[in-house]
């Protein structure tokens, strides 16, 4: 299968993650250059907030406030009229950066983290997955994940799926009625693929991002892959499925997630492709 290209939308980012459509609007962490920017459809990129520490995933709760990861402090903040507060600290329960999050209708969050050290040359290993409540209050929802990552929730808030981006694979978890998570099973496996940040379509498939490829993947429970994007960067990190009609597959870019690279370069760019399905769920 030969990949559709992407057009570029947005230039000059350091390395831009997590993607959010949003009050007609696309939202992005730049991730290295330590700030939450807003990108509009004909590419005009405004700078919402700083985030010294790094921001990662975002989401908003149900009266409209955003949450956003600050990955270095390994918290979830919230940002208030007045600016921005923490909404849950994450320190007690995850031991290194934490990085995407996706939260549902009521305002629950899910928060994945790296595990490892991914820049001092650790060795990777499992970790766990944060479930954060709308008042902040912070469990671990599970556990043996390897670098969960580009997680979304179906349209009816019952099921979560989370890319593990060291394994190569997408699980599934059923959600109950408190948030907690059970009933974990394989959905999908990516043989040799690196599983990054990811969105749902109305058909039950997954759009996800396979940096090492430069590729977004449009993958159907079981493996199977219906059809790919391809970035102009060696690096596609995420995706958000957006635009009036949500058949816009924006795609996150970069030559590498390296920071002092991405940060020296600025190359970084926000992508797009229409597609026939438009998006659904959770983010």
């Amino acid at each position: 299968m030969s990949p559709r290209p992407a057009e570029i939308v947005a230039d000059g980012l350091a390395f831009p993650e997590g993607p959010r459509w949003h009050d007609d609007r696309l939202w992005v962490s730049d991730q290295h250059a330590g700030r939450i920017v807003t990108v509009t459809a004909t590419g005009r990129v405004e700078t919402f907030a700083e985030v010294p520490t790094g921001p990662s995933g975002l989401g908003w709760l149900p009266d409209g406030r955003l949450l956003a990861v600050a990955m270095g402090a390994r918290a979830v903040l919230r940002f208030d009229a007045d600016g921005p507060v923490v909404h849950a600290d994450l320190r007690s329960l995850v031991t290194r950066d934490c990085n995407d999050m996706v939260v549902d209708a009521t305002g629950r969050a899910y928060v994945g983290n790296f595990g490892f050290d991914l820049y001092g040359g650790e060795t990777p290993c499992e970790t766990v997955l944060v479930a954060v409540d709308p008042d902040g209050t912070a469990r671990v929802a599970a556990e043996g994940l390897a670098f969960p990552n580009g997680s979304v929730i179906t349209p009816d808030g019952r099921t979560l799926l989370v890319g593990e981006s060291m394994a190569g694979r997408i699980s599934a978890f059923t959600i109950a009625d408190d948030g907690s998570l059970g009933g974990r099973r394989p959905w999908a496996t990516l043989a040799g693929a690196t599983v990054d940040g990811m969105c749902l379509d109305a058909e039950g498939c997954v759009w996800v991002a396979c940096p090492a490829t430069g590729r977004a993947l449009r993958v159907r429970e079981g493996g199977e892959i219906l059809d790919e994007v391809a970035g102009s960067h060696p690096g596609v990190y995420a995706c958000m499925l957006g635009g009036t009609d949500r058949r816009t597959l924006y795609l996150c870019t970069a030559p590498s997630h390296e920071p002092e690279r991405t940060l020296a370069e600025r190359t970084g760019r926000i992508e797009a492709a229409s597609v026939s399905v438009p998006g659904a769920g959770f983010p």
